[in-house]
This record gives C-alpha cells, sequence and structure tokens, in this order.
C-alpha cells in the first residue's frame, strides 16, 4: 500500500527548455528547497545541454517531451508528429536512459489521431501562470498561487528570468498553504489515478480527473 499522502498536492511543470542560464539557476532553487517538478523539453533545445537533462533525472524530477522544435500537432499528419516526438525522445533516453511517456502538446493542440498511435500520456494544465505572456514576476506568482487547489497541474516556461524568479516566491508560499510539490507520476497516483495511454489530462482531483 502506499503511504496516505498529505492533505494538498500540486504539481509545477516547466515547458520550452531546457535553457542554459534559467533552468540551470531553477534546479538549484528546486534542489535547495527538495522540490520535484515536471519538465517538458524541446530537442532542439537539448544539445549542449545535456548536463541539465542528467540532472534532472539524477535529481528525481520527471522528464516529459514537448515535441522536437515545438510544432502544432494538430495541423501535422501522424507520421510527422510521431517524427517530433521521436526525435526528442532518442535525444532523452541517450542521456537518462529512459523513454519520455509523457507528452504534453505545444499550444494544448493534441493530435487526437495519435491516442492510439504512440503509448504515450497527454498531459496539459488547469493553472496558467500565462508567464511567457507578461514575463511579470508579480503576475506570474499571483497566478501561480491565489487559483491554485489540490490536484492541480501549474503550467510554467523555464525559459524566462521573471518565471525562474517568480518561483522563488510560489514555491515556498504553496508550500506555507500545506501543498506537497511533486512530479506528474506522483500526483496521478496520490489520486488513485491509473493513467491510460492515449488519454489526455489536465489535474487530479480527489480520485478523478478533469479530461
Amino acid at each position: 500500500q502506499p503511504p496516505a499522502p498529505p492533505e494538498k498536492w500540486v504539481c509545477l511543470t516547466f515547458d520550452d527548455g531546457p535553457h542554459p542560464v534559467w533552468t540551470e539557476k531553477l534546479l538549484d532553487g528546486l534542489k535547495e528547497r527538495g522540490i520535484h517538478a515536471t519538465f517538458f523539453l524541446i530537442g532542439s533545445n537539448i544539445p549542449g545541454n545535456e548536463e541539465l537533462v542528467k540532472r534532472m533525472e539524477e535529481e528525481g524530477h520527471l522528464i516529459g517531451n514537448h515535441t522536437y522544435s515545438h510544432v502544432k500537432m494538430d495541423s501535422m499528419d501522424i507520421l510527422a508528429d510521431q517524427e517530433e516526438l521521436e526525435k526528442t525522445n532518442s535525444l532523452v533516453k541517450a542521456i537518462t536512459g529512459k523513454n519520455t511517456e509523457y507528452i504534453r502538446p505545444p499550444f494544448g493542440a493534441w493530435n487526437k489521431e495519435m491516442e492510439h498511435a504512440m503509448d504515450v500520456f497527454s498531459v496539459l494544465w488547469d493553472v496558467d501562470t500565462l508567464d511567457w505572456t507578461t514575463c511579470n514576476v508579480q503576475e506570474i506568482v499571483k497566478r501561480g498561487v491565489q487559483d491554485t487547489k489540490d490536484g492541480d497541474i501549474i503550467l510554467m516556461h523555464d525559459i524566462h528570468e521573471a518565471t525562474v524568479e517568480s518561483c522563488a516566491t510560489i514555491v515556498p508560499e504553496l508550500v506555507n498553504r500545506g501543498y506537497e510539490l511533486v512530479t506528474i507520476h506522483t500526483l496521478a497516483a496520490a489520486n488513485g489515478v491509473d493513467l491510460a495511454a492515449g488519454e489526455t489530462y489536465y489535474g487530479f482531483h480527489n480520485g478523478a480527473t478533469n479530461e
């Protein structure tokens, strides 16, 4: 039997990295606070940043797939989508030895025809900090904290300085409010959700998902 979960769990997720400066700074902050997050990587950003990917794996973070070149998957055919995912998967696996089972389609635009084409889980979000539109620390903190509830998946991007700066406030504030910050895999397990390949997940709440 798994251990009884704390009252509230949430997941911080970061898209578009790795970034040679801001991802490293973010990892430093997460390590200092003992926090595990989920990173959805763009394959074309991996070359030259392999040590950051290795560090994510070694420090207990979950690594997901954000395609190779940040394409809009629902506007492409299945073969092109598969190639985008497989290129990134190959790069990650060469570093970590693990496949990227968790996919976050750029723009949230998942190709429904992919649901039975690959053995992967599509993960979206239910709290959007809009960090990439504002790059304003106060706004990011406000969105990342005030509307967050148990089981939520929070969307951020580790390629912006303001995002990394905001995490220095968001993380301790969520912890102070009684949340445990965990990976997608842990969040699903804590809510008794048995992830199914081909499904899309936005959050995990009391054993249910808001698919």
